[in-house]
């Protein structure tokens, strides 16, 4: 009769195999750290608008993103600067960016705040995101066009990439024509 010894390094691999692999959301920046990061020297007056269903569809045509853009976190500088914080899925799962808004409409930079899928987090890095710098919404801000691709990480690159143009359209169409006071009004009335 013989015993079978299992080898303790088959029951090692066993066991990790059997482990399930888990994506743990990585947290960069909170919404008050991108405000310092991206407008160093500036308030910031939370400013949301109302996203009309014309203006929502007029950002989706520009930009190919079905997830509908919240107007709830803007903020808006004295100087005619604006920040967004916007959401597009990656792969599978949200990532939370923050969008600087110069005065003239072009993007003085981005941000990613949270990215949750376990593959593309290089978008977060600043090398990938300062190519959006000076780019507006007479921009292409297209992957492979005036974007350029991270090989693994191609939909988080073509996703985040529409987002982008999705909020230089947002400024073009909307944030630019309003003032504070303007803007307040409007959710005033909503209420």
């Amino acid at each position: 009769m013989m015993i079978w010894k299992p080898n303790p390094l088959a029951l090692i691999g066993i066991a990790m195999i059997s482990v399930p692999i888990i994506a743990h959301a990585k947290i960069y920046v909170s919404a008050e750290q991108v405000q310092k990061i991206l407008f160093p020297n500036k308030t910031l007056t939370k400013n949301p608008i109302i996203i009309t269903d014309d203006l929502q569809d007029k950002m989706r045509s520009a930009s190919s993103i079905r997830h509908p853009f919240q107007g709830d976190r803007i903020w808006k500088a004295s100087d005619g600067s604006w920040l967004v914080i916007d959401e597009v899925v990656g792969k599978h799962e949200m990532i939370t960016y923050a969008v600087a808004i110069n005065p003239n409409g072009s993007v003085a930079g981005i941000e990613v705040l949270e990215y949750v899928e376990s593959y593309g987090y290089e978008v977060a890095e600043a090398q990938w995101r300062k190519q959006f710098v000076g780019k507006t919404a007479n921009d292409p801000i297209k992957l492979n066009q005036d974007i350029q691709n991270i090989g693994g990480a191609t939909l988080s690159c073509k996703h985040l990439t529409d987002g982008v143009k999705r909020i230089t359209v947002l400024y073009d169409l909307a944030l630019k024509n309003i003032s504070s006071s303007a803007a307040q009004a409007q959710i005033s009335k909503a209420k």
